[in-house]
């Protein structure tokens, strides 16, 4: 392909992107749905042409810089407070509780409906399926109030971090045998590398703020890219150190001792923290893009004609909602509405998939139930949002046709009756 036309063809992308955004804000309707829409009808266009072009480089390299990023992002909109325990720790409960019963229960019904499978594979199948996308909720849920949208962020933000870690502890251990090992390998792990992100976070927190010069964040960008990539050649679970980064980057005050606290220069501290979170959504922005856009051109239509791959993303959906009511009945205690349908899978649910390595990868899960899902979760948010946008209008309404009904009441009684 001509060298000028592959540009274009990435610019018209990234615009159709982002007013497709702008216009996913005012209707509700997920972005989402049109990036993978534009994706299967550049494959149609490809094979029409007879290009067959390799996408699994590009997926793979997206995909560690899409985790990175999204890991980074979700870390730096982590605000702690004590004023915000109550809805941090319930939203962390239903987060985590969602992913755990939702793997679960999906994973029966893939060992039901694929015999040959085992147990924690298809649970390396079910995470992906279970885990929210905070990329599509966050700028989705701006007209709910303030209570609803905070604890939706936070949510989706707990689900994106704790679906990504489960889902490559289980795969980076999965060869140990015996649940008592495995525990023990998993624990480990977790210790040794909390430990070593937290000292190492501090190490490139002290360096950033001495750094005189304006291009700071791709040379830690490029610094973390490489602790991530070390630390996967050593079997560590080098998200916790991305993680560990951007909270304490964000929340320093509160998660650093204050002895370590005394190092740190508060201004130059907040001035690296903006400038990191602005570049982040941005990158971000361009990750997911083109990661959508591609998934769309690598999706096999034969897939979507199979009635199996129906069958099973309609239970899946249902398991969905069904346990996400239960727990918000429980846990919340309060109006349950709409969160319970504000559940979008997304960004990660693809990244996972096209990240489960060869030898945990069976022919009898077929990709299409990631795109129905997907779909159908987009589908069911957007539809709940437009209902509950026109309820929240309704409301408004109702205070004011009141007021003016008694207006005129008095208005009217001011005059004797002839």
């Amino acid at each position: 392909m001509n060298a000028h036309l592959f540009l274009i063809g990435l610019c018209v992308i990234i615009i159709i992107s982002f007013f497709n955004n702008m216009l996913a804000r005012r209707t509700n309707i997920p972005s989402v749905l049109v990036l993978i829409i534009l994706g299967f009808g550049l494959q149609q266009l490809l094979l029409y042409f007879n290009i067959e072009p390799d996408y699994f480089n590009t997926l793979e390299i997206l995909g560690i810089v899409g985790l990175i990023m999204i890991v980074l992002e979700a870390a730096l909109d982590l605000e702690i407070k004590r004023e915000k325990w109550p809805i941090i720790w319930k939203s962390f409960t239903i987060a985590s509780f969602s992913l755990a019963l939702t793997s679960l229960v999906i994973s029966f019904f893939i060992k039901i409906f694929i015999p040959n499978i085992d147990f924690l594979q298809a649970m390396v199948y079910a995470i992906p399926l279970s885990i929210m996308s905070s990329a599509i909720i966050i700028p989705s849920v701006a007209h709910l109030n303030d209570y609803k949208k905070e604890f939706l962020i936070y949510e989706s933000t707990f689900s994106d971090i704790l679906g990504i870690m489960v889902f490559y502890m289980i795969v980076e251990n999965i060869h140990v045998e015996g649940m008592r090992q495995l525990s023990f390998a998993i624990g480990s792990n977790i210790f040794l590398t909390i430990v070593i992100s937290v000292a190492l976070s501090y190490v490139l927190l002290y360096i950033i703020q001495k750094i005189k010069g304006q291009a700071k964040f791709f040379l830690f960008l490029a610094v973390l890219i490489l602790l991530y990539s070390v630390g996967k050649l050593l079997h560590l679970s080098s998200l916790i150190i991305i993680l560990m980064f951007g909270l304490l980057l964000r929340n320093h005050k509160v998660l650093l001792i204050e002895k370590l606290e005394k190092w740190l220069d508060d201004e130059r501290i907040n001035a690296v923290y903006h400038q990191f979170n602005m570049i982040t959504i941005e990158t971000s922005f361009v990750v997911r893009t083109f990661f959508f856009v591609v998934f769309g051109m690598t999706l096999p239509l034969n897939s979507l004609l199979n009635p199996h791959v129906w069958l099973l993303s309609l239970i899946f959906l249902v398991v969905t909602y069904v346990l996400r009511f239960g727990l918000f009945y429980i846990i919340e205690n309060r109006d349950t509405m709409p969160q319970t349908f504000i559940a979008p899978r997304g960004l990660i649910s693809v990244l996972l998939f096209f990240a489960i390595p060869e030898s945990l990868k069976t022919e009898g899960f077929e990709s299409g139930v990631l795109f129905v899902v997907i779909i159908g979760t987009s589908i069911i948010m957007a539809s709940t949002l437009i209902a509950s946008g026109k309820g929240k209008k309704q409301e408004d309404a109702e205070p004011v046709a009141k007021e003016t009904s008694v207006e005129s009441s008095k208005k009217y009684s001011e005059y004797p009756v002839k």
